[in-house]
């Protein structure tokens, strides 16, 4: 689930280019694409390698590592929770409803992370969040609790959705423009290693001491972050002059590139959930039990994480529009091996979606960061997030309705040729694009 422009002017260990060197504003966010056009990206090791040596880069994947810690954990045991204290089904899955709801508000939300000084505002969030949560550690008991912990999640999820937009702002201002798509495939990296550790441990923990044990492991972290947010350097600057968020969702569509490669996330991502739905009735379809699901989550955390590593290079070698039509092409065929309903199959195409699958989301928020101005990446990176992720609820939801009419294999099968389509689509219009 970042804001007062770059660390210290003297900085060694990033040199600022001169200013006359740096287009304005207003011409970032309105040249053509031609225009736009940066030196080419430093090779993944070598972009790793800058990336390690930057202060600013570790003390922010570090606040996203441990912050994730405690959220992919508290995000698990909520639903469990849940269905421990009422038995119900339909309220447990209301948790992740209740987190990803604030995002719809996205363009909104991010405004914050424009007006305010983003660093502070970092801090700020990660205390709030912190306190927050204290409520639970009580407990949660009865529909009173359930529902107490239903409101938690929802503020917990607007929290997260302008920490995005913050961290995102941060980044874009530190960071050499160059590196932001190594830095974003390690923020990714870090977010589905956590997923896959998180769980474990918040299971473990609420296995031995109950649900708000986990709340006080979520608030310790949030703390551990708030002090790592502190120690970034940035340059003082003041708050943008008040504009009306209600233009948020305009500013993507102003330069092409960015809208398209969005647009093109934000279709994968409903392919996503629409396959997912029915990742049960692929697993009865094979023989297998439910909890195998598991297993093949497992497999696609583990493709995620390589291609979080991988990410940065891809975008330096082939490009914004190629990188992303890439990764839906690995997404469709690892669709397309899950339709087999064999379990070896199944798994290998579990890693190929999880290579394919983070790549467009990469590429389009990070044309998204170098592209639109700097007092309005705060609502550009969070116009994005939405446009990306709020896809994925309707995908979820046409896949739910189409588990009763289509066999699981034909449901995969579906998907995958519509993202192979889209993947040829966004190829063959690279040149179209790039004519205007």
């Amino acid at each position: 689930m970042t804001g007062e422009p770059p660390a210290a002017p003297g900085n060694p260990e990033r040199p600022q280019p001169p200013e006359s060197s740096r287009p304005p504003d207003h011409q970032r966010a309105s040249e053509s694409p031609p225009a736009l056009r940066e030196p080419p990206a430093p090779g993944p090791s070598r972009a790793l390698r800058t990336l390690a040596r930057d202060r600013e880069a570790r003390l922010l994947l570090l606040a996203v590592t441990v912050s994730g810690l405690g959220s992919s954990a508290l995000f698990l045991v909520a639903g469990v929770w849940v269905k421990e204290l009422t038995g119900s089904d339909s309220l447990a899955a209301l948790c992740a409803f209740a987190l990803w709801l604030p995002s719809l508000a996205g363009p909104w939300l991010g405004a914050l992370a424009d007006r305010l000084p983003r660093r502070g505002l970092l801090v700020a969030l990660q205390l709030a969040t912190a306190l927050l949560l204290t409520p639970l550690l009580v407990g949660a008991e009865g529909p009173a609790g359930v529902w107490l912990l239903l409101a938690v999640l929802v503020l917990y999820g607007a929290s997260g959705v302008i920490e995005d937009a913050a961290q995102s702002a941060l980044v874009a201002t530190a960071l050499d423009p160059r590196a932001l798509g190594s830095f974003n495939g390690l923020r990714m990296t870090a977010n589905e290693g956590m997923k896959l550790l998180a769980p474990l441990a918040g299971a473990g923990v609420y296995t031995l001491w109950g649900g708000p044990r986990v709340v006080l492991l979520d608030a310790c972290t949030f703390l551990v972050a708030a002090l790592v947010y502190a120690r970034v350097r940035v340059r003082a600057a003041a708050p943008a002059p008040p504009r009306p968020s209600a233009r948020a969702p305009r500013l993507l569509p102003r330069v092409p590139a960015p809208r398209r490669l969005v647009l093109a996330a934000g279709a994968a991502m409903a392919l996503s959930g629409t396959a997912s739905a029915s990742g049960y009735g692929l697993m009865a379809a094979m023989g297998l039990p439910p909890a195998w699901l598991g297993v093949v989550s497992a497999a696609q955390g583990a493709g995620s994480v390589v291609s979080g590593v991988c990410a940065g290079g891809l975008l330096g070698r082939l490009g914004p529009s190629r990188t992303t039509a890439l990764g839906l092409a690995l997404w469709a065929a690892g669709a397309t091996l899950h339709s087999l309903a064999h379990p070896a199959a199944s798994l290998v195409g579990a890693v190929l979606c999880g290579l394919g699958l983070p790549l467009p989301l990469i590429t389009a928020a990070t044309e998204a960061q170098k592209r639109a101005p700097a007092h309005l990446l705060g609502r550009a990176t969070a116009t994005a997030n939405t446009l990306m992720f709020a896809p994925t609820a309707l995908g979820q939801g046409a896949g739910a309705a189409l588990v009763t009419a289509l066999d699981p294999r034909a449901q995969y099968l579906t998907t995958a040729l519509l993202a192979a389509t889209t993947a040829l689509t966004l190829h063959l219009g690279r040149r179209t694009w790039r004519g205007r």
